[in-house]
Formats: C-alpha cells, structure tokens, sequence
C-alpha cells in the first residue's frame, strides 16, 4: 500500500490521502463494522464534519479508500509487467498481488462490502467493473505475451484471464471471511498456483524453467 503524504496542509487541516490511510489502517485493526466517521474522525484528531466535506459519505468514503488502494496495485502490477523476467514469473508474482495478506486485510474487505452493495447500485457497480478491469487486462496482456513468446501454450488469453480472476476471488473470499480452511493466505497462494500449472501449460515440455530468456 501507498504511504501517505503530510498529514496535514499548511492551514492545518487533515488531508484527503491521510483520510483513506487511516481508514483503511482503522478497517484493518477493528473491522469494517467498527469504521464510523466520528471513530475516524477521532484517529485523525479532526471532526466527521471535516471528512465528510471531502467525501459526502461513508459510502463514498469507502469507495475512495478502495480506489486508493487499487492504485497503488496497479502502479505495482505496470511496474511487475515491465519487468525483464519470464512470462511465468511474471505470472507466479501476479497471484499474491491480488489474494489478501491474511483475514483482515482492508483491500479485500471493502471489496466484498462493494460486491454485496453493488446491485441495485449503477455507481457502485460502475466502480466495480473499472476496477475490475485493470486486474482483468493486466493479467491478459501477461498471458498473451507468454503466448507470443512460447512460454505458455496457445490459450484463449481473455476467457483464461476471467476464469483464473474467477479462482483468485473465490479463495480471496475464503481468506477474508475467516473460514477454517482459509484463514492462512498461505495455502490459498498454492492452490492458485496449483491452479496456474493446470490452466496455463508450457508452451512444450522442457520450455516452462523459470530460468529462460525474459518474457
């Protein structure tokens, strides 16, 4: 995650980026059930009036602190791409990147308080599907480039990218709620990658060393 900058602005006043560090700091250590503006308000040494003039919401509030978040991903995902490293480092890299660093991690608790919000909702789910779509087109150029390069086999890089974000999410959820075989992230990292062995071959047998020519 991103570290904020000055917490305060010159007159004094707390800012917007130091806001969404301590939410998502503050959703880390006490739960999402426990945020409340006055609560974070409170941490901040501010008022909730102050924070809601930023952000007019909790909800909102939220959605910003996500936002946040999943920028500073994305910015490590572009820098992960760029890498010279083979196409299935790339990938193996990929996979802890999205899946959550253990029950609590606030990334993905908001994520699951947003899917259960989104219907009924167009701005939520708008929201949603362009986050969505970062993780979705990194991960497709990441195979596609394996592909060109003949480290994976030919695949459907699009239909293969959605059915392994599909995977991610489902052992994301497992973490995140705390269910006794999901509670370490460790062993949802495996299973993923597990699953990428199966899903993603090697181009031909002998060719899938991690220790070939950069993808």
């Amino acid at each position: 995650m991103a570290v904020a900058g000055a917490a305060r602005r010159r007159d004094g006043h707390v800012t917007q980026e130091r806001m969404l560090e301590e939410a998502m700091t503050a959703i880390a250590e006490d739960g999402l059930s426990a945020l409340t503006m006055s609560a974070l308000a409170e941490r901040l040494g501010t008022s909730g009036g102050h924070i809601l003039y930023y952000f007019g919401s909790k909800d909102l509030l939220l959605l910003a602190a996500l936002r946040w978040s999943e920028a500073a991903l994305a910015e490590e995902r572009r820098a992960l791409l760029s890498r010279r490293i083979t196409a299935e480092r790339k990938l193996d890299r990929f996979l802890p990147l999205y899946l959550p660093r253990g029950p609590r991690d606030p990334r993905w608790t908001l994520w699951i308080e947003l899917w259960a919000r989104t219907p009924g909702n167009g701005a939520l789910g708008e929201a949603q599907e362009e986050l969505d779509r970062g993780w979705h087109e990194d991960l497709e150029a990441l195979l596609a480039a394996g592909v060109a390069r003949r480290r994976f086999a030919p695949l459907d890089t699009a239909a293969r990218a959605s059915e392994l974000l599909a995977l991610l999410d489902g052992l994301s959820t497992r973490v995140v709620l705390g269910q006794q075989s999901g509670r370490d992230p460790r062993p949802a990292l495996e299973v993923a990658r597990s699953a990428v062995r199966a899903l993603v071959p090697p181009y031909a047998a002998g060719t899938d060393s991690t220790d070939g020519p950069a993808a």
